[in-house]
């Protein structure tokens, strides 16, 4: 299936960055606005919890926002570098700029509770992130976005949209999901020290917060991904031993 590549300034998604006529796969650019749309997210209340018809509507938003017939590429940085359940038929390491990995989110769910949260990474604003693009085959774009939806969006904190990032030297249009500044759980910058009070204590859904450290380190050494301030907390997570869940 083909690749969409887009144009880009200064790694995001812009308008009028390039006056030929063509994209690099041959696509008339007069018919590239749409490809650029981020997913229309307005039906989306302030509810802790995503509703089934929020659901509908948050996937609507998404396919809406991709050229129907085409596979597509999905961007993982934290957990869906080892754990992505959903079908893919390639696997590449990926960058993305305007973003970078950061602890930046409460975990009340999978990591942690809501009277205990744990942390776990978010896309936030500025920087880059070098994490693992997936791309899916046309038939099962829909199936995979809508898991994921029901996987990040369990609280809402994470939110869909369309980032550019660099696969083998070409630039694909990748979805992906960033921390939501206004939600309770967006947690911002915190010290190293608080970070880690939070990793040691979490445990949720799916186990130890401690764990999830673990398990993106070594992913990211996998990858050749030299991440300093991640290595530091394991380093330091490691000398600890993990809260007892509650």
């Amino acid at each position: 299936m083909p690749i969409n590549l887009i144009g880009v300034c200064g790694g995001v998604e812009t308008h009028g960055c390039d006056t030929t006529p063509f994209a690099p796969n041959g696509i008339d650019r007069a018919a590239m606005p749409m490809l650029k749309e981020q997913p229309d997210l307005s039906h989306l209340t302030d509810q802790y919890e995503l509703t089934e018809d929020e659901l509908d509507w948050t996937l609507r938003a998404v396919m809406d926002t991709h050229p129907a017939g085409e596979d597509i590429w999905i961007f993982g940085y934290g957990s869906l570098m080892w754990r992505p359940d959903f079908p893919f038929v390639d696997r590449r390491p990926a960058r993305v700029h305007g973003f970078h990995r950061s602890f930046c989110v409460y975990s009340h769910v999978y990591r942690g509770t809501r009277e205990r949260p744990g942390l776990v990474l978010g896309l936030d604003n500025g920087g880059s992130c070098s994490g693992v693009a997936y791309r899916v085959a046309a038939a099962d774009a829909l199936g995979a976005v809508e898991y994921l939806i029901r996987r990040e969006m369990v609280t809402r904190v994470y939110m869909p949209r369309w980032v550019t990032a660099r696969i083998d030297g070409k630039t694909v249009r990748a979805h992906t999901y960033t921390a939501a500044h206004n939600h309770v759980q967006y947690a911002g910058r915190l010290s190293e020290d608080e970070a880690l009070r939070l990793i040691l204590q979490g445990h949720g859904r799916s186990g130890p917060n401690t764990e999830y450290l673990a398990n993106t380190v070594s992913h990211l050494d996998a990858l050749g991904i030299s991440d300093q301030p991640l290595r530091r907390l394991h380093r330091r997570a490691a000398h600890h031993a993990p809260a007892d869940p509650v």
